[in-house]
């Protein structure tokens, strides 16, 4: 590991992220940004028209770390967080993945027990090597000062991908699987929370500073489905990696939990908790341990307005959480219309406070 927990990397040199993580206030916050490998970059877009398919950059290290530094380049961010995406998990177990331009992820459904006794006939680590050599490579290439963060999908968020073959604005096709077939559902969540652990762990061991965990769909669920769908699941990844791996540190991204969310914060296996911009800060945070360290919650369409706006946003976001650990960073993904100029003002405007 390059960093213990109180953030010190290799030769004497702070990572920001990895103090907070640790539990200290950082003033001015250390910031990087949802999805700052991406579109909003015309080197991205470059990059990405010369790649072919857009699992090919993931799989390719010489792709994943050239796209994955871009934004370091640019912005000076404190953590550079590896170019990936949450599905080469189900790929990895041999369920066919694709993407379609302009619409996003495709998969071949699964629907039965026997469907999900079929995954893993190949070697997910084996498969997903291409993975880990990003991160060696990455943390080779980045500065002393700059965390290094990895990741993978919550098992709901996978899971609802894998049972209706592609996104749906409710994940109704995984929830009515999950009321009808409870056996096939468990099924499926145990194999990817055995799996998580494992890639997780894998990731620390090739470099990763920290991981997150991105719970993407928790919005879907009803009130009785959080807690054997999304809290459990996420809780037993973060057990298993710390049993194997105790120097490791996770931050959990549970995006629309809204009610939900202090059910995360009462769980207490979170190293940090991510907040969407959703979240009233003066209402949410009170209901947060001092200690524990957030991250987030400014509107990415903020910082695709620009301005006053922005301006307003960033400051407001500042003045909640000063005083207590946060990783300054946005509610969701930047998107693919943010202008360059915005993210440069919003960087300095952060490290400037």
């Amino acid at each position: 590991m390059n960093a213990d927990v109180t953030g010190e990397a290799k030769g004497g040199v702070d990572r920001k992220i990895m103090k907070v993580l640790a539990g200290e206030s950082v003033w001015p916050p250390p910031v990087w940004i949802m999805r700052q490998a991406g579109r909003y970059l015309p080197e991205y877009r470059e990059m990405r028209a010369r790649a072919g398919g857009f699992l090919d950059m993931c799989y390719n290290p010489d792709f994943a770390v050239e796209v994955t530094l871009q934004p370091i380049r640019r912005f000076g961010f404190d953590a550079a967080i590896m170019f990936s995406d949450i599905l080469v998990v189900p790929h990895s177990l041999g369920q066919n993945v694709w993407f379609v331009e302009g619409e996003g992820p495709r998969l071949d459904p699964i629907a039965t027990t026997d469907d999900v006794a079929r995954l893993g006939e190949r070697d997910p680590h084996l498969h997903l090597e291409p993975v880990f050599e990003t991160l060696r490579r990455l943390r080779r290439a980045l500065a002393p000062e700059t965390a290094l963060l990895g990741f993978c999908g919550a098992p709901w968020t996978v899971a609802s991908y894998m049972i209706a073959g592609k996104s749906t604005p409710d994940q109704a096709p995984a929830r009515i699987a999950a009321y009808a077939d409870p056996a096939f559902m468990r099924a499926l969540i145990d194999r990817l929370v055995e799996t998580s652990i494992d890639y997780l762990v894998a990731q620390v061991d090739a470099g990763a500073d920290a991981v997150q965990i991105f719970e993407s769909f928790a919005s879907a669920l009803s009130a009785p489905l959080f807690e054997p769908l999304s809290l459990d699941p996420i809780r037993r990844i973060v057990s298993g990696l710390k049993a194997r791996r105790p120097q490791a540190r996770v931050i959990v991204f549970l995006r629309g939990g809204g009610p939900n969310l202090a059910r995360l914060v009462e769980a207490g296996f979170a190293d940090a908790i991510a907040l969407d911009w959703s979240l009233d800060l003066a209402r949410t945070l009170p209901g947060i341990p001092a200690k524990l360290p957030t991250q987030g919650n400014l509107d990415p369409l903020a910082l695709v307005a620009g301005g006053a706006a922005l301006d307003a946003g960033i400051d407001a976001v500042l003045a909640a959480t000063k005083g207590r650990p946060h990783i300054f960073n946005l509610g969701h993904g930047i998107v693919p219309q943010t202008p360059v100029t915005h993210v440069e003002r919003l960087v300095e405007r952060v490290r400037g406070s």
